[in-house]
C-alpha cells in the first residue's frame, strides 16, 4: 500500500492572496486541505471557497498567539496580553507564561470552542484542528484541544512533531532544526493523552515541512516527497499564498515565501505523483470511522450550536 499524504495549507483566511492560492491549487490537484483562521481578515471569503470546493478538506486553525479572541476576553483572561483584549504578541511569551502554570487549560478550551463553532456555524464541517505557531506541541494546550475535537466531532489533529527521516535531509536553518529537534522530545507525552492514545481522535505519523518553514522551494519538497517511507499517513505543512499589498498589511515572516511554495507544490507534485509508489493525497476527513461515513453520507458534523463545555 502506498503512503498516504495530507497536502495541507495553513492560514486560510488570512488575506485573499492566500485564499486565492488555496483555491487554485486545490483546483490544479496539488493541495487537498486547509486550516482556516476563524478571526483571519479574508474569513468570509474562504469560507465561500470552502463552500464550493467540497473536495477541499478544511480544518482549523487554532490561533492562542498575535491575534485577537472570538470567546469574550472575560471569560478567557489567562490567554490574553496586557492590553486585556488580544492574545500574547509572541510565541515567547506565550511559552513563558504556558510553563509558568500561568495559563488555564479551560481558557484553552473554550477560546478553540468559539473558533471551532464559528467554522461551524458557517456551514464548514470541519475535519481536523491544529494551531498557529504549532502551540499544541505542548501538553497544556494539547490535553483541552483533544478533549474538545471528541466533543465537537471533529475527528483529528495535526501530529506537531516531524519524522526522524524528514529532519535528517537536514532543510531550514541550524537554530530552526535543533529547536524542533529538541521539542520532539515532547512527543511521548502527546502520544499519550486518551483520545490518542485509544484512537477516539486521530493523527498522522508526522508532519513534513515544519523544519523547513520559510525554505520549502522546490529542491526542497522534491527531496521530501522522494524520501517518504512505502507506507504510513503523513501531513505536509506548507504556507503557500500571493505576495501582495494585503499580505503587507499582516504581522508575518512569511511574506516572498509564500510564492515560492506556491510555485513548489504546482512544479513538484505532478512530477511526483507520475513516479512509482506515488502517495495516495487524501484529508484529514478521509482518516478513520469518520471518514468512512462521510464517504457513505452518513455523517452529520457538529452545526456549532451544540452546547459542549
Amino acid at each position: 500500500m502506498p503512503p498516504r499524504l495530507i497536502l495541507n495549507a495553513d492560514d486560510f483566511g488570512l488575506t485573499s492572496g492566500v485564499n486565492r492560492a488555496i483555491a487554485e491549487l486545490h483546483s490544479a490537484g496539488v493541495l487537498t486541505s486547509a486550516t482556516l483562521m476563524a478571526t483571519g481578515a479574508a474569513f468570509d471569503e474562504a469560507v465561500a471557497i470552502a463552500r464550493a470546493n467540497p473536495t477541499l478538506g478544511v480544518g482549523c486553525h487554532i490561533t492562542l498567539v498575535d491575534g485577537i479572541p472570538v470567546a469574550h476576553p472575560q471569560s478567557i483572561p489567562t490567554l490574553l496580553g496586557s492590553d486585556g483584549k488580544t492574545f500574547r504578541p509572541s510565541l515567547v511569551d506565550f511559552i513563558q507564561a504556558l510553563l509558568r502554570g500561568d495559563i488555564r487549560e479551560d481558557d484553552i478550551e473554550r477560546e478553540a470552542l468559539a473558533q471551532v463553532q464559528k467554522l461551524q456555524r458557517a456551514g464548514i464541517d470541519v475535519t481536523h484542528l491544529d494551531t498557529h505557531k504549532h502551540t499544541h506541541l505542548f501538553p497544556a494546550v494539547a490535553r483541552p484541544l483533544l478533549h474538545l475535537a471528541e466533543r465537537t466531532s471533529v475527528g483529528a489533529i495535526r501530529n506537531p512533531f516531524e519524522p526522524t527521516w524528514t529532519r535528517a535531509l537536514g532543510h531550514g536553518g541550524l537554530l530552526r532544526r535543533l529547536q524542533v529537534t529538541l521539542l520532539n522530545r515532547l512527543k511521548p507525552r502527546f502520544d499519550a493523552i486518551p483520545q490518542l492514545r485509544h484512537a477516539h481522535v486521530l493523527t498522522t505519523d508526522g508532519t513534513l515541512g515544519i523544519s523547513a518553514t520559510g525554505d520549502l522551494n522546490s529542491t526542497t519538497l522534491s527531496e521530501t516527497l522522494a524520501a517518504l517511507p512505502s507506507d504510513g499517513v503523513f501531513e505536509l505543512c506548507c504556507h503557500p499564498g500571493y505576495n501582495d499589498k494585503d499580505l503587507d498589511a499582516i504581522t508575518t515572516r512569511l511574506r516572498s515565501t509564500r510564492d515560492v511554495e506556491r510555485e513548489a507544490l504546482l512544479s513538484v507534485l505532478p512530477t511526483r505523483m507520475s513516479q512509482p509508489n506515488a502517495p495516495e493525497l487524501i484529508h484529514y476527513g478521509n482518516l478513520g470511522r469518520i471518514g468512512a461515513m462521510r464517504e457513505l453520507g452518513s455523517f452529520t458534523p457538529n452545526t456549532g450550536y451544540e452546547k459542549v463545555l
